[in-house]
């Protein structure tokens, strides 16, 4: 066995099991990005995945994966990047591990992302809201269900894989009624409900039942939710909702959607982007500015404001004499 097995074999046991005790999303992701390298590499080299060493995995070699990834596979480059990523952080853990394969190392750290337009985001508008809180037909268990999660997803901005891993226990629905979960980077959220989301909620949650600790949105058998059978159904209420209103159907809905779609409601309320970014957990402010691109009526209501350009320069005058005195300190 090579010295890559081994190496392979403690990142993921030391380094994102017990140093950086990371999520099972982020060791499904990595996992995943290594298992299609070491794939690549045994038809580039001949070598099976257990006899290749750090050296065969070169920046050439890895470069071309990239590659591989963007052109054959067809992922999209944020898909390809998020890969790079994984196989940098292998790299960072193999140059403590052994700085014998330094220069080796030090080529593949060195390979960039790649750069890629970003495109504005899409979101609802208020017709279109309503048009497919409506489209669930609340005669039926299914549609009861799918209405509860759809109006919770659209005021709260929860990730699909948030809104799908809710618990009974994680609605509050008393005093100071909230949602709470654990959100991306395993950071615990909450987040308060409205009046109208809360009785909805009051109503589907009765009918629901069970444990505290069963799944809020259930499927028929009461197993979790995956995020297939959310988008699926998201896709059917969508195609009925355009019915009603035909603007629907000139878009893609998703529920990551439907995440911009209550960021936009926020932002057009007057809410600060830094509040926004707490709300919708948010690491970083700068990624809740893409909100602020994407609205055109936000900056109409700016351009109003500004002075017309045709408007002679003037100068202050201070219409009292202590204004005055402070004026030419």
């Amino acid at each position: 066995m090579s010295m890559l097995a081994p190496t392979l074999q403690a990142f993921f046991t030391d380094r994102l099991t017990r140093q950086r005790n990371a999520s099972p999303h982020t060791v499904a992701s990595y996992r995943d990005t290594l298992r299609l390298l070491l794939a690549f590499a045994q038809q580039q080299t001949g070598k099976q995945p257990c006899q290749l060493d750090l050296d065969d995995l070169d920046a050439p070699l890895i470069g071309a994966f990239l590659d591989h990834l963007e052109h054959e596979r067809h992922n999209s480059i944020r898909t390809r990047n998020a890969r790079l990523a994984a196989i940098r952080s292998l790299f960072h853990y193999a140059a403590l591990e052994h700085p014998e394969h330094a220069d080796t190392i030090s080529r593949v750290l060195a390979i960039p992302p790649k750069r890629f337009e970003r495109a504005l985001i899409t979101f609802l508008t208020e017709p279109e809201i309503d048009a497919l809180l409506a489209a669930p037909d609340r005669h039926t268990w299914t549609g009861r269900r799918d209405h509860a999660m759809l109006l919770l997803a659209v005021q709260t901005g929860l990730r699909a894989s948030e809104l799908t891993a809710l618990k009974r226990r994680d609605i509050h629905l008393g005093t100071g009624p909230h949602v709470s979960c654990l959100g991306k980077g395993r950071k615990q959220r909450i987040t308060p409900l409205m009046k109208h989301t809360v009785a909805v909620l009051r109503v589907w949650s009765s009918e629901r039942a069970g444990q505290p600790d069963d799944p809020l949105f259930p499927t028929r058998t009461g197993r979790t939710l995956s995020r297939d059978a959310l988008q699926q159904r998201l896709a059917e209420h969508t195609s009925t909702a355009a019915l009603a209103c035909p603007s629907l159907a000139a878009k893609t809905i998703s529920p990551h959607v439907l995440r911009h779609t209550a960021a936009m409601r926020l932002l057009h309320a007057g809410i600060d982007t830094s509040v926004i970014a707490l709300w919708l957990g948010h690491e970083h402010v700068e990624t809740t500015q893409i909100y602020l691109h994407a609205d055109m009526a936000l900056k109409e209501a700016a351009l109003s404001r500004t002075t017309p350009p045709d408007t002679p320069p003037g100068r202050f005058q201070p219409p009292d004499k202590l204004l005055a005195f402070l004026q030419a300190l």
